[in-house]
């Protein structure tokens, strides 16, 4: 199993500097990519290079960025600029987001979102490859192509099939192992369609080892808003937690939502527990067909989410 580490992931409390803190942690310990993750507080791209500037040695990918709001050409000149400010391999992801980010943050309609993905995907592979002296409209391409993967954030079969087509890896955002298994054999079978070698497949899992009170509290509060996503309520209400997917179907708010998962739901869609535990956990999305955790650390109560880092780092 690879580990990389997600330096910023969705929208919390933590403090706003929190995502440089944890990629310092991260490269200092030897993981080898720091995702830098889009949202309404943070721009990848500037987010990405702040991590260059403050790290030695870690490789950067920014992203998942939303392809309703940036076109193919300004999302790779994006990765190439920061590559050419940081001096490391950078590597850019793409999604489709939400309705609330894309609608609500940005303005902009979020139309086609699965077919504008496959476009993108394909624009977006082209531009990270092209070398410099050549044509961009009326002008020269001037910076090499940076040199990191292109990631496609999927669940649906549509998105899958992009990544497939289209992507060196496939992300996966907060899934249980059987959702592994059953989205690695989606993947796979989309490549063979295509006649082409699948990607490989990672995951953003929120991770806490021997979690305090405050870190099992952010870990619960990432996780429960996907108590009403199809496909994710089952998974809660098979591990036992019926009561509070009811409760989210019923228009519940988060402080609410908080109150009835018990500490114990953390470790539903993801890695959470004491060491073994966690070290089983892994076992179980290796075995599912996952080739790459991304650790989404903890902070709340572990600045930089350094206990958990420490605990999982590379040998």
């Amino acid at each position: 199993m690879d580990f990389s580490v997600v330096a910023v992931a969705r929208e919390d409390d933590s403090p706003v500097e929190e995502p440089v803190r944890v990629a310092v942690a991260a490269d200092r310990l030897g993981y080898r990519e720091v995702w830098a993750g889009e949202g309404p507080t943070w721009d990848s791209f500037v987010l990405a290079t702040a991590i260059g500037g403050a790290t030695e040695r870690v490789a950067v990918t920014a992203g998942p960025v939303p392809v309703n709001v940036r076109d193919p050409y300004t999302i790779a000149r994006g990765a190439a600029s920061v590559a050419a400010l940081t001096g490391r391999p950078v590597g850019v992801a793409l999604g489709t987001s939400s309705k609330r980010v894309v609608e609500g943050v940005h303005g902009v309609p979020r139309a086609r979102p699965a077919a504008v993905l496959a476009e993108a995907a394909e624009a977006v592979r082209r531009h990270l490859r092209a070398e410099p002296g050549g044509a961009v409209g009326a002008f020269r391409r001037r910076l090499p192509p940076p040199g990191g993967p292109l990631t496609v954030a999927a669940f649906g079969p549509r998105a899958i099939a992009a990544a497939a087509a289209h992507a060196d890896r496939m992300l996966l955002d907060v899934v249980s192992p059987e959702q592994v298994r059953e989205l690695r054999g989606a993947l796979d079978a989309a490549a063979r369609n295509l006649g082409r070698t699948a990607p490989t497949l990672a995951a953003w899992l929120p991770a806490a080892v021997d979690p305090g009170p405050e870190s099992l509290a952010q870990v619960l509060g990432s996780i429960a808003g996907y108590l009403t996503v199809p496909g994710y309520s089952e998974v809660f209400a098979d591990a036992g937690f019926g009561a509070a997917v009811e409760l989210a179907a019923s228009g519940a708010d988060r402080e609410t939502l908080l109150w009835a998962l018990p500490p114990e739901a953390a470790a539903t869609l993801g890695l959470v527990g004491d060491l073994d535990t966690v070290r089983a956990r892994v076992d179980a999305y290796a075995d599912a067909g996952l080739d790459e955790i991304a650790l989404v650390p903890a902070t709340a109560g572990d600045p930089g989410g350094e206990r958990t880092l420490r605990a999982l780092k590379p040998v």
